[in-house]
This record gives C-alpha cells, sequence and structure tokens, in this order.
C-alpha cells in the first residue's frame, strides 16, 4: 500500500513529471486524431469507389467498339459463378467533351468527361449511382426522365447554396428558360427583319411566332418547353462554380459562395469519339435530368452517365456481323458474404486473359489504396518516435528523482523495505504517468476528432485560405474513423514505453546501500 501512496505523492508534487504527462498526452491526442483522419480517408474512398466501380469489373482488352453479345456473355458468367453472384449490368464507357451554357456565361464551358452509358433496369442493383442523386425518385428507381419538381439536394454545400439553386430544378424551370430564349429569340428576330426606315419602337414589335421566318418542318421539330433530349446525369464537380459574392464590412473577410451553374432541366452537349473506323466525333443534345453527388472529387468532375443505347446508337457500337449492340464492361455485384476474388477467379480459368481483363474493385484502385495505406503506416512509425522521445524524457526524469532521493530511499529499506519494493515504486510511479498521460491524450483526441470540421473552419479563418481543399483531399469534408482496437493499442504502447522507460531508475534505486545513503 505504501507504494501506492508514494506513487500518487509524487505524481502530486513532482512537478517536473508534468513535462512527461504533458509528452504522453499530446503523443496519444496526436496519433488518435492522425489515425481516425487516415482511417476515415481509407473508409470513405473505398466506399466511394465501391458505389462507383461495383465488386467485380468484366471488361475487354483496349477494344474502342467493345466485344459483342452481351447476352451470351452473361451467360458464361453465370455458367461459372452463377451461385457467388447477385446481379450484372453492362455498361458502354468512353471519353469525350461535355459543353454548356449559362445565360449569365459569356462564353461555352467545357469539360472533358467520361461518358458512362448505362442500363436502368440493373445498374441501381450493381452499384451505389442511385444513392448518390438528388432526386428521391431517382433514388428508389434510376430514370432519365426530368422531373417535375422534388429535388431536394443532398448535398448542399456551403451556406445552403445547393438547396437554393436545386428548388428551381425539374420542368418548371425548362419551361422558363425556354420562354426566355424564345423572348431573346423573338427580339433578334424582329431586329433582323425589320425595315431599315422603321424606328426601334416599331422594329422591337417582331412576328407573333419567333420562327416564323424558319421553313415549318424546322420550326416545330423540338419544343424544349415541352420535350427533352435524351437524359445525361452530370457530377455536381462539373456544375459547381466557386464564386466570390462580396467583402465582410466587419471583419474584411471574402464571402465566398459555391453555386451550382448546371441544373435538372438544362441541356448540354456531349462530344466523343465513334467507334468504328476511321475515327470521326460525334456530337449531340442531352437534358441534364439530376445530378451526382458521389463526394469523391475525381469523380463528381469526370464522370457523366447516359443511356447505353444512345450511347451505342451514337457511337456506332454495332457488330457488323451478328448487328447486335456491344458494349465495354459488365460490372457484377456478388451475394452479401461472398470473397470477390473467389468470383475473379472462377471468371478466369473461364475467359481467356488475352482477350479480357477481369478485375476487382480494389484491383482497379490497388495504387490509391496502398498508397493511403502506406502513407498510415510512414506516418505512425514516425509518430511512435515521439513516445521514445517522452520515454527518454521520463528516462532522465526518474534519474534525477533517484538522485534526490537517496536519503529517502536509504531511510525505506532502513525500515525494512525490500529491494524489490523500492523497485516497484518506480514501476508503479512510471506506469501511473502513463495512465494520467493517456487518460488525457484519449479525451484530448477524441474531442478533436468531434469537432475536427469546426477545427478545420477556425483554421481557415484565421490562415486565410482553404486548409482543406477539396481539390487536393478529393473530399468536400474531413473524414475521421474512430477505430477502437487502433486506440486501444496506441495506449497500450503509449503506458509500455512509460513502464520501459522506468526500469533502469527503478533498478539504480534498488541498488542503492541504506547505509551508504544515510551516510551521504
Amino acid at each position: 500500500m505504501y507504494k501506492l501512496l508514494l506513487c500518487w505523492r509524487y505524481l502530486l508534487t513532482r512537478f517536473i513529471a508534468l513535462a512527461s504527462v504533458i509528452s504522453v498526452m499530446l503523443g496519444v491526442a496526436t496519433m488518435i486524431v492522425v489515425n481516425a483522419v487516415m482511417l476515415g480517408f481509407a473508409s470513405e474512398m473505398k466506399d466511394r469507389i465501391h458505389g462507383i466501380l461495383a465488386d467485380v469489373i468484366f471488361q475487354s482488352h483496349g477494344l474502342n467498339k467493345g466485344f459483342p453479345d452481351y447476352e451470351w456473355h452473361r451467360e458464361k458468367i453465370l455458367e461459372a459463378a452463377g451461385d457467388l453472384i447477385e446481379e450484372l449490368t453492362p455498361t458502354a464507357v468512353t471519353p469525350g467533351m461535355l459543353t454548356y451554357q449559362s445565360s449569365w456565361m459569356e462564353n461555352p464551358a467545357s469539360f472533358q468527361v467520361d461518358i458512362v452509358g448505362i442500363d436502368v433496369l440493373t445498374q441501381g442493383k450493381v452499384s451505389k449511382i442511385a444513392s448518390y442523386l438528388q432526386h428521391s425518385e431517382n433514388r428508389k428507381n434510376l430514370s432519365f426522365d426530368l422531373h417535375d419538381d422534388g429535388y431536394d439536394a443532398q448535398g448542399e454545400g456551403n451556406n445552403g447554396s445547393y438547396r437554393r439553386a436545386m428548388t428551381w430544378a425539374g420542368w418548371e424551370y425548362r419551361r422558363y428558360n425556354a420562354a426566355a430564349k424564345k423572348y431573346q429569340q423573338r427580339q433578334l428576330d424582329s431586329q433582323r427583319h425589320a425595315p431599315e426606315s422603321s424606328s426601334p419602337t416599331e422594329a422591337t414589335d417582331g412576328p407573333a411566332d419567333p420562327f416564323a421566318f424558319l421553313p415549318p418542318s424546322e420550326a416545330t421539330v423540338f419544343d424544349p418547353a415541352k420535350e427533352q433530349h435524351a437524359g445525361v446525369i452530370v457530377g455536381i464537380g462539373i456544375s459547381l462554380y466557386r464564386r466570390t459574392h462580396t467583402t465582410d464590412p466587419e471583419t474584411g473577410n471574402k464571402i465566398v459562395q459555391d453555386d451550382l451553374m448546371l441544373i435538372p432541366g438544362d441541356d448540354v452537349t456531349l462530344s466523343f469519339p465513334t467507334a468504328e473506323l476511321p475515327l470521326r466525333f460525334q456530337s449531340d443534345n442531352f437534358t441534364v435530368v439530376d445530378l451526382y453527388e458521389s463526394k469523391m472529387v475525381d469523380y463528381d468532375r469526370r464522370l457523366v452517365f447516359v443511356p447505353i443505347e444512345k450511347l451505342q446508337h451514337l457511337r456506332g457500337m454495332i457488330d457488323t456481323d451478328s448487328g447486335r449492340p456491344t458494349v465495354t464492361q459488365i460490372l457484377i455485384k456478388v451475394k452479401p458474404g461472398v470473397d470477390i476474388n473467389l468470383v475473379q477467379d472462377r471468371l478466369q480459368e473461364v475467359f481467356p486473359a488475352e482477350l479480357f481483363s477481369i478485375k476487382t474493385w480494389r484491383d482497379e484502385q490497388a495504387e490509391l489504396l496502398n498508397a493511403v495505406f502506406t502513407e498510415l503506416a510512414m506516418l505512425n512509425v514516425l509518430l511512435f518516435l515521439i513516445f521514445a522521445v517522452a520515454g527518454f524524457g521520463i528516462l532522465a526524469i526518474f534519474y534525477m528523482i533517484v538522485i534526490e532521493k537517496q536519503k529517502d530511499i536509504g531511510i525505506l529499506k532502513s525500515l525494512g523495505a525490500s529491494s524489490g519494493g523500492v523497485m516497484q515504486i518506480f514501476l508503479y510511479y512510471s506506469l501511473l504517468l502513463g495512465i494520467v498521460g493517456c487518460t488525457l491524450g484519449l479525451g484530448m483526441g477524441l474531442l478533436f476528432v468531434k469537432y475536427i470540421r469546426e477545427i478545420a473552419i477556425v483554421l481557415s479563418y484565421i490562415l486565410q485560405r482553404d486548409v482543406f481543399s477539396p481539390e487536393v483531399y478529393s473530399f468536400y469534408e474531413i473524414p475521421a474513423v474512430v477505430d477502437i482496437p487502433t486506440v486501444i493499442g496506441i495506449i497500450a504502447g503509449a503506458i509500455l514505453i512509460a513502464v520501459s522507460a522506468g526500469v533502469l531508475p527503478a533498478l539504480r534505486a534498488a541498488r542503492v546501500h541504506p547505509v551508504e545513503s544515510l551516510r551521504s
């Protein structure tokens, strides 16, 4: 009992031990925060990548036109691993260019994109694309039809600007745009056909029909107020526009807000190479029917989704021998609890590797995921060096205490305390320092993780720049996941280092001779 009482007394009276407690506390808190953020990055990245790519990707090697007869390949895949597979869906992928022009833009905006043709009946059963959409009906049943309203904007952006923009989305917004363009066309048409001698007032009175100067066959082809082009689902990163609105008069800081340049109801133009040789570029108009936000900046700024039949028709993806459309990929979802590598192995036994590539979603992004986990491992090694520094600090402090307490140690031994008992005093003392430091570090780390987004906002305000840029880190918010086994390992490692640092001073104290210590 006297050992614990002495440890507690030393802890409260020896303020030099406070340095050891603080070093352990900061080391534990730092490792908890770093591991939570890095594991959050890895977890979010895996979920988002997996949601877009599905479990297994079956594709042909470098064939621009793809491979024909999807139904035959589907049957072969099900024969090889049908007991492990839940659903399949065909896709057609091609690089392309998306161009659009908002009413307030002087020049059209163009983006390099990957155009993905998907099957609306089966795509939602294989991937999580539908869950990233902004309209509740599309999240239930994926569709390329424009809705009247109901775009609830899952991702609101800063200041809720997404939600404000999406309240206009749908057919009402499209009819408003059509009326505005019709009015502008009427003004231009009236000026074009007005007599040179007419007054400005007379020049603005154009014909009742703004398209009256066109042949009837051209004037009645397409009415944007009542019709839509083939639907397209666009990543929210393509539509996102960061705008500086004004300056705060009190702080002098610029107020920055994210706006949407594209919302459902707008028309865009997609340009892409054809599948036939010689290559030529094909363009067509599409109507934005929804926006998706996977919260992976790379995907949100690169992928657009269109009906697979439309893309196959425009690109000429038709097999000349059979006359059937071709596909470039088959996405496969395995049953819950099934090892996706087992499905991959079965398919590789059936389909020759020279013709087909069969990868899991982890294989598709292996370099990125490996880089994240390698960085996490290196950070943990570096942070454990901080614990080593704290351990040397405890070692030095304990040596000073042993030298200073030579007389007290001699008195304890003269009263009957054994060398083992004296050694236990200092081991318990180092253990107590480790426990106190780990407890404070645990609380500090968890509190930091809980309010990490608010802390990032405060740091951005102080530094006058965005400390967590989505362009750099791929996410719009800092992800953080507290893994209990990892936290337990950090605390156990910290306590082990603290106790190990007290071993040598404890041995020195145990070897103190009572007569010599009292004589000195």
